[in-house]
């Protein structure tokens, strides 16, 4: 017992490792260009998904918040806010390049191209059912200076080493721990429902729970070979990682819409996969 709590200990620690130095490089990159970039992605409607979708494909939650910011202060559609959920992975997506290197370009690219489609059609039914959404806050966004004394002091010890590292560090070893300890003890693929519907409609739902631990399970039972690629996927654009909880202090009406948007098109998504036979 005290050897797989060991073995876990040490490989969650190598996984958080890499997660954290990903997560200061792509930090650090995303403030010194978010002038750059508040620029190109309110130009135009088309813009906005397709940056907020290559935005939210980006490692991070950063990206999401910044979307939602914009969202926020009227500065871009409630298509682009869904698009950035659609493709965002959080920080998941940092797990996945550590554990499963093979699958997180795929995964992403898709999600970042269902994204800008999602968003396109999401504006379409909020403007065709006359949906009412919260009135934006006038408040200016602007850029902030890539100091490195803050940048250090603010990003990466405040932000990334107190708030990001521990709940990563818990959620990671205790599914690992658990998904370990049962795959010793039992047949884990007999916990699993066999029915890969029921799987899919399953990974949907645990994307609407706003907190990224949950869906490190699909990415460790992937890396297993428990569960196929398409149930990974609709995971990953149905979660949100922590892009919402800013939003939710914003409008909880508005994040229920953007929930309601997302599962749907990761439902549509995994359903289209399944009666094409593509679900394995």
């Amino acid at each position: 017992m005290w050897e797989m709590v060991l073995k876990v200990l040490l490989e969650t620690a190598n996984i958080l490792l890499v997660v954290m130095l990903l997560m200061i490089v792509i930090e650090f990159f995303e403030l010194r260009y978010k002038g750059k970039l508040l620029e190109i992605i309110t130009r135009n409607q088309v813009s906005q998904y397709i940056v907020a979708s290559l935005l939210g494909a980006i490692p991070g939650c950063i990206d999401a918040f910044f979307v939602v910011s914009l969202y926020v202060h009227g500065l871009v559609s409630f298509g682009a806010l869904t698009a950035v959920m659609l493709s965002t992975a959080g920080d998941e997506a940092f797990v996945m390049l550590a554990m499963i290197p093979e699958a997180i370009l795929p995964i992403l690219v898709i999600c970042a191209v269902i994204g800008i489609i999602g968003g396109f059609f999401t504006d379409k039914v909020v403007n065709l059912v006359k949906l009412k959404l919260s009135q934006p806050c006038v408040i200016d966004v602007h850029e902030e200076e890539p100091d490195l004394k803050h940048f250090f002091k603010e990003h990466v010890y405040s932000h990334i080493i107190k708030k990001h590292v521990p709940k990563l560090f818990v959620w990671l070893f205790s599914t690992m721990m658990a998904v370990n300890f049962i795959m010793v003890t039992f047949d884990l693929s007999q916990f699993l429902p066999q029915n890969k519907l029921l799987l899919i409609v399953l990974a949907a739902l645990v994307g609407i729970i706003p907190e990224s631990g949950p869906h490190l399970a699909f990415t460790i039972l992937y890396s297993k070979g428990l569960i196929p690629f398409s149930v990974l996927l609709v995971n990953t654009l149905s979660q949100d990682g922590h892009g919402l909880l800013p939003l939710m202090s914003y409008s909880l009406k508005d994040t229920f819409y953007v929930q309601v948007f997302t599962t749907a098109i990761a439902l549509i998504v995994g359903l289209m996969l399944f009666f094409v036979g593509l679900s394995a």
